[in-house]
């Protein structure tokens, strides 16, 4: 699990060329998404790549809507009413009142980030975060993130469900490259269907420092739809030196047991 999650949001200039109308509002309002402090009307021309009255009237809309603002230093960013509407979408997801209960037992019984993500395609991305009540160095990772499945605990876990044969694992390895963020990342094939086996027989997955050096991780289906393919996973990831992956694998059957207590239906 890694502490800053990727952002794959940023504007293909080549690509916002061909955009026309709401087509190119939206991927202003994307790339506003990606600057929390604003930003100004040059560098967003820059990004977008289309001429600065296209973008300036993209804005516009955007402003009349809500959806933008501007501040003092006349910077855009995003709008009170795109946040009220996203995070009110967030709330109201079935999933989000079902596992953040979970999540928030977790983060305070191990004093670690907890997270509920799924599979797309080669990616996992995280649908719910809570991190521990205290401490002082907290991960990074948002809501919304991405990372490369075959590298995290939640990835792989899903991946078993999905890759269920060596020739699998093989056609999804080879569908083109794959980053490989630490020495420890699965770099062939036959390696990660060699993990993608123990996931299957143990029942849970780890990510030993393979996302992110100093980080390690452990993650258990969760089973909302159909009872035998998991729709997500939930998963604890910690700071290596404060918690020992061999201390969150301990507790296989503890969290395993909160999910019972909790209504998150996990098999064993």
């Amino acid at each position: 699990m890694s502490t800053a999650a990727a952002d794959h949001s940023t504007a293909d200039p080549a690509d916002t060329n061909r955009l026309v109308g709401s087509d190119r509002v939206l991927a202003v309002l994307k790339e506003l998404a990606r600057h929390s402090d604003g930003v100004g009307l040059e560098e967003m021309t820059r990004a977008i790549g289309a001429p600065k009255p296209t973008v300036h009237r993209a804005l516009g809309a955007l402003r009349r809507a809500g959806l933008a603002d501007q501040d003092g230093r006349g910077h855009y960013l995003l709008g009170d009413e795109f946040l009220r509407m996203a995070f009110a979408y967030h709330e109201a997801r079935p999933e989000h009142k079902r596992i953040t209960p979970l999540l928030e037992t977790l983060a305070a019984r191990f004093g670690e980030t907890a997270h509920y993500a799924v599979l797309e395609g080669r990616e996992v991305v995280y649908r719910a975060k809570v991190d521990p009540p205290s401490g002082a160095v907290r991960l990074t990772s948002t809501v919304g993130g991405r990372n490369p499945a075959h590298s995290t605990a939640v990835g792989k876990l899903l991946l078993a469900h999905r890759l269920p044969t060596r020739e699998a694992v093989a056609v999804w390895f080879d569908a083109g490259p794959l980053p490989y963020p630490t020495a420890r990342t699965p770099r062939t094939a036959a390696d990660l269907h060699q993990q993608l086996e123990r996931v299957r027989q143990q029942g849970y997955a780890v990510d030993d420092q393979e996302n992110e050096t100093g980080v390690n991780c452990i993650a258990l289906p969760v089973y909302a739809g159909a009872p035998s393919v998991p729709t997500g996973a939930v998963s604890v990831s910690a700071l290596a030196y404060r918690t020992p992956l061999t201390t969150l694998t301990d507790a296989v059957g503890e969290i395993r047991e909160l999910l019972g207590i909790l209504g998150t239906t996990a098999r064993p």
